[in-house]
Order: structure tokens, then C-alpha cells, then sequence
């Protein structure tokens, strides 16, 4: 009767193992899941002084980068200079890249390099949360496909590759061919749909005029409404 047992249920693991169901890792830590998430935040902080005191120069870079992934999600005010004129814009933290933030709202996209930004906080009397990972949603499918898929998973949806890969204002920029933007630099504005980019400038198309903006002139890229294009559409044609 023994030797049945086992037999049997040397079978059932064989079975579950030819399932292709692989058993997840091992917890990251020894602690409650709160306690880790304390601690994980203050390492994380304290790392991000450090790195600050070893490169001063960086100091903006990553005190906005850290501080935009804080509000994943969330509504945030930014005062930004543009055109000598600053300007106060809000909206949703859609993107945060290695050098710029992407806002959302109800009229339109905004891409904002960080070197255009004079500082960023959240509306007045806004819950302050801190959870980077908010909205993200993983089922335990999507699980296993990170742990033993990551590249081709992540690849496949815009929403992982933002939460893991920090792109440039470039890549993201030419990921979004064919959109119409405006284009603001400290001496003129551009329209244009967007062309390409390449690695010093992006290039528009209105009608048949092509402008190249080198992007470290960029401080402000933004989708315009139907009204707004028509109007420069006009103004070249008259």
C-alpha cells in the first residue's frame, strides 16, 4: 500500500511539473510586507542623498526624476520657464524618463525636459501617497511571465516598459510618430506632425515645410487641438 502511495504521488508531481506551472521565488525579505516597504523607501532615499552629494551637478536630474516617480499616477503643478515667461502647468504623471516628464489632461499631452523646470508639487489639499507602482495591476499570470519572460513581456506593453526602462525625451518622442504637437523653444514655436528624431534633433512636418528642433533647445512639447493646427495650417497657406 506504501509503495502505491508513493508511486501515486510521484506521478502528481510529475504531472504538475509537465503543466509548466514554475512556483514563484522566495519572499525578498524576512520582515512583514509593510515593514519592507518602509525600509525599502528609506533606503531608497538615503541612497538618493548620497548619489546627490557625489554629483552635485545632477542634483535637479535626480531630485525631479525621484520625486515625479513618487507620483506616478498623480496630479502634480509645475512651474516651468518658457520663453522667459513662466508658466504654471498641471496634470496626471504619465512618463518619467532619464530627462523628462510626460503630463496628462483633458485638452492634451505634455512633455517637459527637466531642465525647463523651475519646480514640481502636488494640487493644494491633495492626499500625498507615495506608491510609485499605483494602478499597476498584476494578476499572477503576468507574474510568471516577468520572472521567466521579462524582455518579451515588458517589450509588448508601453505601460511595463515605462515602469521599467527610464527612456530619453528622444525615444519616447519617436515612439510617437505621426502625432501632432507643438513645439516650444526660448525663441519661437514650432507645429508640426512629429517626423523622427535622431540623436541631436526632432524633426516636424507642416504641410511641406520640415523643421528640425535640436532637442536641447526643447522646452516644452505638447498635442495640439484641431482649432490650433488649422490655424497655422492657414497662416501658411495665406
Amino acid at each position: 500500500m506504501k509503495g502505491d502511495r508513493k508511486g501515486r504521488t510521484v506521478k502528481q508531481n510529475k504531472a504538475v511539473k509537465s503543466k509548466g506551472n514554475p512556483s514563484f521565488s522566495s519572499p525578498t525579505s524576512a520582515v512583514s510586507a509593510e515593514e519592507t516597504r518602509i525600509l525599502t523607501e528609506h533606503i531608497s532615499q538615503q541612497n538618493l542623498f548620497k548619489l546627490i552629494h557625489l554629483y552635485e551637478p545632477h542634483r535637479k536630474t535626480l531630485i525631479l526624476k525621484k520625486f515625479f516617480k513618487m507620483k506616478r499616477n498623480q496630479e502634480v503643478v509645475i512651474t516651468t520657464v518658457i520663453e522667459e515667461e513662466a508658466r504654471i502647468l498641471e496634470g496626471k504623471v504619465s512618463a518619467i524618463g532619464r530627462d523628462f516628464v510626460m503630463l496628462t489632461n483633458l485638452q492634451r499631452r505634455i512633455w517637459l525636459p527637466f531642465t525647463s523646470i523651475e519646480s514640481a508639487t502636488i494640487p493644494f489639499g491633495t492626499p500625498t501617497y507615495s506608491n510609485p507602482h499605483q494602478h499597476h495591476i498584476y494578476d499572477n499570470q503576468l507574474r510568471q511571465k516577468l520572472v521567466l519572460q521579462f524582455g518579451e513581456t515588458v517589450t509588448k506593453r508601453d505601460a511595463l516598459i515605462q515602469q521599467f526602462f527610464e527612456e530619453s525625451i528622444r525615444t519616447n518622442l519617436h515612439s510617437w510618430k505621426g502625432s501632432w504637437v507643438e513645439v516650444k523653444t526660448a525663441s519661437q514655436s514650432h507645429f508640426g506632425k512629429i517626423i523622427k528624431t535622431d540623436e541631436t534633433s526632432l524633426y516636424l512636418q507642416l504641410v511641406k515645410t520640415e523643421s528640425i528642433i535640436p532637442l536641447h533647445e526643447i522646452q516644452l512639447v505638447a498635442t495640439v487641438r484641431i482649432f490650433s493646427l488649422w490655424k497655422e495650417v492657414l497662416k501658411l497657406i495665406f
